[in-house]
């Protein structure tokens, strides 16, 4: 396990999308373990998608509300509600937003076995799944912000 160089703002790498995992091996379990090792070393964060650490791979980690999510191909089959949300990015420092979210949403992903599992996510988890996932398509939080909001470090 190691810790990952981040990605930041202007790099290429944030708004290429993400392949598709074929095989759950050692591997991609070595990226999980990276990614979360990383997402533990950085302040202020809860979850991590691959490429924000130059992994063009559709995975993520979440460490958020007593919940360690290591997902390999997650998506969104389901969502509901809609909620005001303000946001901030591990790759955008210092940068926050007001968005606009699902208030809820079920996520279909593999877990790092390779067996398939559905979670479910209310308020700041569905953020949070949203935002995470989105980065997998090379779009992140800025790009649908209704606006922009001052944030200090």
């Amino acid at each position: 396990m190691a810790i990952r160089q981040m990605r930041y703002d202007g790099d290429d790498v944030l708004r290429k999308k993400c392949k598709e995992v074929t095989e759950v091996n050692d591997r991609i379990r070595m990226y999980l373990d990276d990614m979360l090792d990383t997402l533990h070393a950085t302040e202020n964060g809860a979850a991590l998608a691959a490429n924000q650490v130059g992994i063009l791979r559709r995975l993520v980690v979440i460490d958020y509300c007593d919940m360690v999510l290591k997902l390999v191909n997650p998506v969104i089959i389901e969502k509901s509600g809609t909620q005001e949300c303000v946001e901030a990015c591990l790759s955008f420092p210092g940068r926050c937003a007001k968005t606009i979210r699902p208030q809820k949403v079920t996520v279909k992903a593999l877990n790092e076995k390779g067996e398939e599992i559905i979670v479910e996510g209310e308020d700041e988890m569905a953020k949070c799944f949203c935002h995470e996932l989105e980065h997998l398509d090379g779009k992140v939080f800025l790009d649908d912000a209704v606006e922009e909001l001052f944030y200090e470090d």
